[in-house]
């Protein structure tokens, strides 16, 4: 009886599920958008599940698939999203009508992890708008300027650190080491903290950040939380960060303020200038930059935003997050694009050893931004391999995307709908970059890159949502990789994988089969 009653139950359930399915797939069908078929409780998603494709080659495939349609229906598990993909329609998305898409979809509900979404990421609204207005003087040029030396002394120690090593060719897995750099760096520039992780291999920040950024395996998962199930992530309290994570952060800003209020100590990094963002003191003295976009957000009052010490935790453990891995996966990539593109690789030498022979063998911060085909390598490194595979915007207000090609009908999205931006395929699409799977540094050069269609390149957003943080980014990777060089030559070794293969496990674009490259030591310039 017990065993006849568990299989009504389990075959109700079947039934019952299987209708919610059915229902949920018949979204886009209904609004006739052509759209990727769907038949599991995956949605699309199941070659990511299941590992079969990364998110980055599963979006190229559907993409290309679409050539003729402006956008397309997608299935993120059972929630529907609109994949745009008509330049056009971007724009209006995230700079005309952006008060229409001020915000990023949730990858969380706020119920189950209030800290993440106190951060200037996940903020919405007003409420963004305000924190972003406080925190934008702190990322000028002038202020990277500021942090500019915080930056050098730790590429300087790296640099040193394997030219202890007395060997020609040094073999390592760059992503460890240039993972340890950008943990310094950050530790420095948003906390205050020296860490050398070449030598304190397991420092509290590189383990901390580590563990933030281990999205591998089931762990992935939770980027996707509110297209699963909102009601099951609030039920388990599903967060970001772990506990541990977060309490560590909130430690280091309580003891580094206590410290500095004490000592009078003023140190041009981030928990600095948050403090001064805080009494109302932090100089906007902003050069023309995506943030003048944020006077499009219409705004009511003129109450100013109150910085809490809890909101300066946040902001700068968002910073560490956002800086920590995306930097590190950047030079990654830009290293391993050098060592099998070695003319490349030569020309940039060049650059480096005649920039660092007119400063007299100290690189200035001017010096550094000058160097164009610097500019050039990471300009192409981030199209190939952005930093985001895709953007994502929340309709906060209805909307309408009116009919245009042939066939087409009106189409009315709801407050709370997702429309997603894809990056990664519109960075390799022939329609916009000749032969896009090559690396070619000279797309960007001064004569060329006036033929690159606007909107169409976008490591670091577009319009108001533009990336806070891209300025202290590009400066990073810039001293990082001119270090690096100085000293020695990066090649290809046996364990060197080529052709590149995105990890499949992995949310960011990372090689599958590790960075394996050497360090091929070089004479000093000077």
């Amino acid at each position: 009886m017990f065993l006849l009653l568990f299989l009504l139950v389990v075959t109700l359930l079947y039934i019952f599920i299987r209708k919610k399915i059915k229902q949920s797939f018949q979204y886009w069908k209904e609004r006739g958008v052509p759209h990727v078929e769907a038949w599991t409780i995956f949605g699309n998603m199941t070659s990511i599940v299941f590992r079969q494709k990364s998110f980055a080659n599963l979006l190229q495939d559907v993409y290309n698939q679409y050539s003729n349609q402006r956008y397309f229906g997608f299935y993120q598990f059972l929630k529907p999203a609109l994949v745009i993909k008509d330049i056009e329609l971007i724009k209006q998305i995230c700079i005309k009508d952006f008060d229409k898409f001020s915000d990023h979809y949730d990858f969380l509900p706020e119920e189950s992890d209030p800290f993440w979404k106190r951060g200037l990421f996940a903020m919405e609204g007003k409420e963004w708008h305000d924190m972003r207005t406080v925190l934008s003087p702190a990322f000028t040029s002038s202020k990277m300027k500021g942090m500019f030396h915080l930056m050098t002394e730790c590429a300087q120690k790296v640099v040193d650190h394997f030219e202890s090593q007395k060997l020609d060719v040094i073999t390592l897995d760059m992503r460890d080491a240039l993972t340890r750099l950008t943990n310094d760096v950050i530790a420095s520039c948003a906390f205050g903290f020296k860490c050398n992780s070449f030598t304190h291999q397991n420092n509290e920040f590189y383990v901390m950040g580590n563990e933030a950024f281990d999205f591998s395996g089931i762990k992935g998962l939770k980027l996707f939380g509110s297209s699963i199930s909102p009601a099951l992530m609030k039920v388990f309290k599903i967060t970001m960060f772990s506990e541990p994570v977060i309490n560590f952060f909130r430690r280091i800003v309580k003891e580094t303020i206590e410290y500095r209020e004490k000592t009078g100590l003023i140190r041009p990094d981030m928990i600095h200038l948050l403090r001064e963002a805080q009494k109302g003191r932090l100089s906007n003295d902003m050069e023309n930059s995506e943030d003048n976009y944020t006077g499009t957000f219409k705004t009511d009052g003129d109450k100013k935003a109150v910085i809490t010490d809890d909101d300066i935790v946040c902001q700068a453990a968002i910073f560490f997050f956002g800086g920590y891995d995306t930097v590190g996966s950047l030079l990654c990539n830009l290293v391993y694009e050098l060592a099998i593109n070695p003319d490349a690789q030569d020309k940039l030498i060049e650059e480096v050893d005649e920039t660092l022979t007119a400063c007299n063998g100290k690189i200035t911060y001017e010096a550094l931004m000058k160097m164009k085909f610097l500019d050039m390598v990471i300009s192409e490194t981030l199209r190939l391999w952005s930093p985001a595979i895709f953007l994502n915007r929340k309709c906060v207000k209805p909307f309408t995307i009116e009919p245009i090609l042939p066939g087409e009908k009106s189409l009315h999205l709801e407050s709370g709908f997702e429309c997603m931006i894809p990056v990664f395929a519109i960075h390799r699409d022939p329609q916009y970059f000749p032969n896009p799977n090559k690396f070619d540094p000279e797309r960007f050069s001064d004569e060329n890159k006036k033929n690159i269609q606007p909107f169409t390149y976008l490591p670091f957003g577009i319009g108001p949502r533009f990336c806070i943080g891209n300025r202290f980014a590009l400066l990073e990777a810039k001293t990082g990789i001119f270090y690096l060089l100085t000293r020695f030559k990066i090649v290809a070794v046996e364990k060197t994988s080529v052709p590149f293969v995105i990890d499949r496990s992995s949310i960011a674009l990372r090689h599958e089969h590790g960075y394996w490259l050497g360090l091929k030591r070089r004479s000093k310039v000077m």
